[in-house]
């Protein structure tokens, strides 16, 4: 096992996705609540962990189920290239999920001073719900992620838990408007995790079920439409509630990209949507950016 194979089965891709979340959520708590440079480090921290421990568990719940064959469209990692080892990627994963412990632990003390009351103790328990979620997607005799419960994991924490999650420990306000950008991340999030599953159609089949299987080609696609129009719906509808500036808007520069995006999705196929994921997770990216940056000039 070589430091190499590590980083190639950490995806390390994949991270701008998770983050965007959390980007949005710290930009939320930013307009209540100053805050604090140490709660958000560990915030980022725990959270790429978490990423990472979801993408290693993925990669070996989907070779110990026989999902990643040579016929896989999608990219190869260390397991299916013979680079590392089932004994070293579970090795690997236990030290993610020591990593995700303390940091997430470290965040918690941070931003409430002890570990103890009632909000923190909530919050470590959802924080275990959280590492439970990353390595079951696709590990354990019953995965979710085989019987397409997968969206509703990734819309929940991707989408709610990271985004109110996150400003909920920066702030220790919550706003019900928060559940809109929260919800539109969710669904973008879900849009990711769909291509993926239109692109595996064929070959996922054999071993699992999706909600992209499920639907069948067209309506997967249909499907991924509304996930990615709902949450454009929803952030507008956010931005417009909280009555910000022109600047505000920043993020509607995205939508020629998200636009382009949904065309492909309809107009390609099996390894030809490889690009489309990237595509959508740095578009997530930049809005939540654009977001922030909108809101801290607006």
């Amino acid at each position: 096992m070589t430091i190499k194979s590590c980083l190639k089965s950490m995806r390390l891709r994949t991270l701008p996705l998770s983050l965007a979340g959390i980007i949005a959520g710290i930009s939320l708590a930013s307009t209540v609540a100053p805050l604090k440079l140490a709660t958000v480090v560990t915030l980022v921290l725990t959270t790429v962990f978490l990423q990472i421990l979801s993408n290693l568990s993925n990669e070996l719940g989907d070779t110990l189920h026989g999902t990643d064959t040579e016929e896989r469209a999608g990219m190869h990692y260390s397991l299916q290239d013979g680079e590392m080892t089932i004994p070293q990627m579970k090795k690997l994963i236990a030290v993610i999920v020591v990593l995700c412990c303390v940091s997430g632990l470290a965040m918690i003390f941070f931003s409430f001073g002890n570990l103890f009351d009632l909000q923190p103790v909530a919050l470590v328990l959802l924080g275990a719900a959280a590492i439970w979620a990353a390595m079951h997607y696709t590990l354990g005799d019953n995965p979710y992620g085989y019987r397409g419960l997968g969206d509703i994991f990734v819309f929940i924490f991707f989408g709610l838990v990271a985004t109110l999650g996150a400003a909920y420990v920066c702030s220790h306000e919550f706003s019900i408007s928060w559940l809109l950008p929260a919800a539109a991340f969710g669904f973008w999030s879900v849009g990711v995790l769909n291509v993926n599953n239109i692109r595996d159609m064929v070959t996922d089949a054999a071993t699992r079920t999706t909600v992209a299987i499920k639907l069948g080609a067209r309506n997967a696609r249909i499907y991924h439409s509304l996930l990615l129009i709902f949450g454009w719906i929803l952030l507008l509808a956010y931005t417009i509630l909280a009555s910000g500036g022109v600047a505000s808007y920043m993020y509607v520069l995205m939508i020629p990209l998200s636009a382009m995006h949904l065309k492909a999705v309809w107009t390609k196929s099996g390894k030809a949507l490889d690009p489309m994921l990237p595509m959508l997770v740095m578009t997530t990216f930049a809005v939540a950016l654009l977001f922030t940056l909108g809101n801290c000039i607006g």
